[in-house]
This record gives C-alpha cells, structure tokens and sequence, in this order.
C-alpha cells in the first residue's frame, strides 16, 4: 500500500508517493502558478507514473501551513476530500517542520521561515537529536527584526531556510554574523517526500478536525473581528 504526501502551502507545488517507507515517486514545481488548476493534474500524472491506483493508497500526508493562505486551503481541501471519498486517514504536518527536514545533517539549529509581509515572518526553531527533529522553540508569526534578536542570543550555529532567502538575506547577515548558514538555493524549496516523512508516524486526524495552521487571522477576518468587538463595545 502507498501513502499520498501533498504540499501547496507556498509557491512550490509537491506531490510524492512513498510505498513501503521507499519514495517511488515525486514532482516539484516552483512557479507561480494557480494550484488549484495543477493539483490534480500532477497527482494524475505521478500516480499514472508509478502505478499506483486510488484503491493503492492507505493515507494521505499534507502540510498545513503555515504559508500561503490560499495555498493551504488548496492542499488541506485537496487532502480532506480525498480521504473522505477514499475512507483512509489524513494526517497534517507543519510547513515550516517539512522545510527543516532539509537540515537534516546540520548539527546546530534550524530557522525555517517563509515572509508573511510588512516585516512579518513565520518561523520556528528546530533541531535534529538522534534521528529525530526537535522542535526548540514554538511557531510564530513574529517580526524579522525580533526573530533575529532572539536568535542573535542563541550560541549556536543557525541554518537558515526560506524561498524567501533573499529578502531577509542582509539582516541576517548582519545579526547573526559568522554563525547564520545560508545554504545554495535548491535547499529552500521544501519537498513533498520529506511532507510523507514528517508525518509517517503521526496519528491521524478526523476528516473535519483538520484544521489550516495560519498562525493568524487572514486580514479580512482580523477586521472582521475587530469590528463586531467594536459594536459590543458601543452597544
């Protein structure tokens, strides 16, 4: 049996299917182009590639988020829907824990993070002890600014990955000096297979209790929000 990893969570598109812990299949595309048109195209086609059958899956894997807003609703409805039709689990995954799966050799710590605008980020704090990923500090959605002052305190090597890279390149350079590790490009771009391995042994979750991780209101619900406690306050 086959498990199905989906990540649309930012610009990147993955799909993978690994059978047996074995990755016998992946597609990786880093465009901007709509996701919701080439999902299932690219599900087709590596399902067709490999063949494997609807009937061959026994779960599917997706990230969560955080990310792109539009882009996690894309993946998590994509994920769900199937689940449901197929009747097999789904399990949810950190975007930012998949991304850190790319550190997986690196002996300090591991800052994923992907740009959330106006000089926010999402981001996290990982590290890999004995075969396994730790997660040192909880995900947040926080400034640049503040991010790289708390790490600056850190005595530790900093791997540092994003397809954001560039923006934040110079600031962390200049905050974290000799120990901020930016690695060559390829190394920014999560991989659907390491979605498949974050979330092998991860119990998984009720179809409807699966829930995007967005870390904070999308903009139109924070006014919203903001609004009616402005009308209870006013009466």
């Amino acid at each position: 049996m086959s498990i199905l990893a989906i990540d649309t969570s930012n610009q990147a598109l993955g799909v993978a299917i690994i059978n047996e812990e074995k990755i016998i299949g992946e597609i990786t595309t880093n465009i901007a182009k709509n996701h919701s048109l080439r999902l299932m195209p690219a599900i087709e086609q590596l399902m067709k590639e490999v063949n494997v059958e609807l009937q061959n899956l026994e779960k599917i894997i997706v990230a969560k988020g955080p990310g792109s807003y539009t882009g996690v609703r894309i993946g998590l409805a994509t994920a769900k829907t199937m689940a449901w039709a197929l009747g097999i689990p789904v399990v949810g995954v950190s975007s930012l824990k998949v991304l850190a799966y790319q550190g997986r050799f690196f002996q300090g710590y591991i800052c994923p993070f992907f740009d959330a605008r106006r000089g926010l980020v999402y981001s996290g704090l990982y590290e890999w002890k004995n075969g396994e990923i730790k997660q040192v500090w909880d995900e947040v959605n926080i400034s640049i600014t503040d991010l790289l002052s708390n790490l600056a305190k850190e005595n530790k090597e900093i791997l540092f990955l994003s397809p954001d890279i560039e923006l934040h390149r110079e600031n962390i350079t200049s905050s974290i000096e000799s120990r901020a590790v930016i690695p060559e490009m390829a190394y920014h771009i999560s991989r659907a297979s390491h979605v498949a391995l974050a979330g092998l042994h991860e119990n998984p979750q009720t179809t409807h209790a699966l829930t995007p991780n967005y870390l904070r209101l999308a903009e139109a619900e924070a006014k919203w929000l903001k609004q009616q406690k402005e009308k209870e306050e006013n009466g």
